[in-house]
């Protein structure tokens, strides 16, 4: 599993020009699964999202979670993150987990971030959708649970 998470001040998803998912300060997170991913992967991933020290605290460092913050997340699956650029120009998208294996593990992704207590708003997986945001900083890191 990956996510590509970006610190924002705001982020929002949408779907056929309505909005699904909105947040303000918080993360955004771009979720990609891969054929050999499962639950252990998912639970990694929220664990490390949920406890990833990128706020500032009082002196100006970066050493606050998005938990002790109070942020919110907006989580949109993204199967092009499995996409290999090494040959020719069109992307293989070949590593991605098909849609019936790659769902319920983005649902349960969600479901064990929000049981941390998080707020998080989703995508529509599997949709074409519009994702704007304000990236913090900038901040944005790239996790794998590999």
């Amino acid at each position: 599993m990956r996510v590509v998470v970006q610190r924002c001040k705001n982020a929002e998803v949408t779907v056929n020009n309505q909005t699904i998912g909105r947040i303000e300060q918080g993360l955004m997170l771009l979720v990609g699964i891969t054929h050999e991913d499962t639950e252990h992967d998912a639970k990694y991933l929220a664990d490390k999202v949920a406890g990833l020290r990128i706020f500032e605290d009082e002196t100006g460092k970066m050493n606050l979670s998005v938990l002790e913050t109070g942020g919110a997340i907006l989580s949109v699956s993204q199967f092009t993150l499995y996409g290999d650029c090494r040959k020719g120009k069109r992307p293989n998208f070949m590593s991605a987990a098909r849609p019936e294996q790659a769902e319920p593990l983005y649902q349960e992704f969600n479901r064990l971030l929000r049981e941390q207590g998080l707020q998080v708003e989703t995508g529509a997986f599997g949709e074409m959708m519009d994702v704007s945001l304000t990236n913090w900083g900038p901040v944005t890191l790239m996790i794998d649970s590999k």
